[in-house]
């Protein structure tokens, strides 16, 4: 009767754990209250724990390996395959405590809080950022209606906050100079909370010696490098670059059969934010080899036979297959020697 494998289907506040022993047969079946997990699994013997790697999953699976458990995380979408016919919290505890025995299942590393933290900073500036993309474009949608327009960029913004700034200007009626004034000053604010995230960032990049590393690859700057380095921080759980690569999601997705191969777009799955920065930055180097064509002979071919954005994306994959290597062999980026042409 001893349970050696348990699946848990974690929530907020009701979680359904579902154990087998080692003949697999179904010895408990129970919804637990949040506050009633922690006293279960400490009156068990070690067991191997299956849950999926959502949100929160990384906690309990730090609190149940202190408790002497095994725990293992699996992407939501690979447990999907074992939840027979209706889903519900019974039938996904089930197909947990199914995928996690399964020896071709695909297991997420579980994050120290530490590592959690450092990518909190970035989550959060993300956010700020967005934030600060709105109340810019809040700024000019509603002094476009009273017509005063800037030129896009820093300069066109701090033309407009100057004016909002001035208390006697006749284009502004008191209202509207009031809304203004909590809109500049709530960018203001914004502005100020991502100049103190981004110095712990930079802080974060100076102590870091694969950050520093990863920001010698053209295109990955100080943001790139230490989402990089906090996101991936044991690279050996991948077996090449081009594994990271696919799992970042800017690999092509295939609809092969019959023997022939069929390529289509980018697959998108894996981190979003990783893959948004690595495009931004060859984006970045793009723009670079179309004003220095003599430095970039390679990208100036493929500009010369492919549209930008396929460039791009190409250039974002081998960066991250670059980025791999960095951290997976040691060293820093050396920039292929240039040929003269012939």
């Amino acid at each position: 009767m001893q349970i050696t494998t348990i699946g848990l289907d974690i929530a907020k506040n009701v979680f359904q754990v579902h154990g087998i022993d080692a003949t697999e047969k179904v010895v408990v079946r129970k919804q637990l209250r949040r506050s009633q997990v922690l006293a279960f699994f400490k009156a068990l013997p070690p067991c191997l724990v299956g849950m999926e790697a959502c949100a929160t999953a990384h906690y309990w699976a730090r609190e149940l390996t202190k408790l002497g458990h095994q725990v293992r995380l699996m992407p939501a979408k690979d447990v999907k395959a074992y939840v027979k016919r209706n889903k519900n919290d019974a039938a996904d505890a089930e197909a947990i405590c199914e995928a996690v025995r399964r020896p071709t299942m695909r297991f997420v590393q579980v994050k120290s809080a530490e590592q959690q933290g450092r990518l909190m900073l970035h989550r959060a500036r993300d956010l700020l950022m967005r934030q600060r993309t709105q109340l810019i474009n809040a700024l000019r949608a509603h002094m476009a209606e009273l017509g005063i327009v800037s030129a896009q960029g820093r300069e066109g913004i701090k033309e407009l906050l100057k004016i909002i700034a001035s208390e006697q200007d006749a284009h502004l009626p008191v209202d509207a100079h009031t809304s203004l004034v909590v809109l500049a000053a709530g960018l203001q604010a914004v502005q100020t909370m991502i100049g103190s995230i981004e110095k712990r960032i930079m802080a974060q990049h100076r102590s870091s010696e694969a950050s520093q590393r990863l920001e010698s690859i053209p295109g990955i700057g100080v943001i790139g490098a230490t989402a990089i380095a906090a996101t991936v921080p044991d690279p050996k759980v991948f077996r090449s670059g081009r594994d990271l690569a696919a799992w970042i999601g800017i690999v092509p997705r295939q609809d092969s059969t019959g023997g022939k191969q069929k390529l289509g777009p980018i697959s998108k799955q894996g981190d979003r934010y990783l893959r948004r920065i690595l495009v931004v930055g060859a984006h970045a180097v793009l723009k670079q080899a179309r004003r220095q064509p003599e430095k970039y002979p390679r990208l100036t071919q493929l500009l010369a036979r492919k549209p930008f954005k396929v460039v791009a994306v190409a250039l974002a994959n081998k960066m991250a297959r670059i980025a791999w290597a960095l951290l997976a062999k040691g060293g820093t980026y050396r920039a292929p020697a240039l040929v003269p042409a012939a």
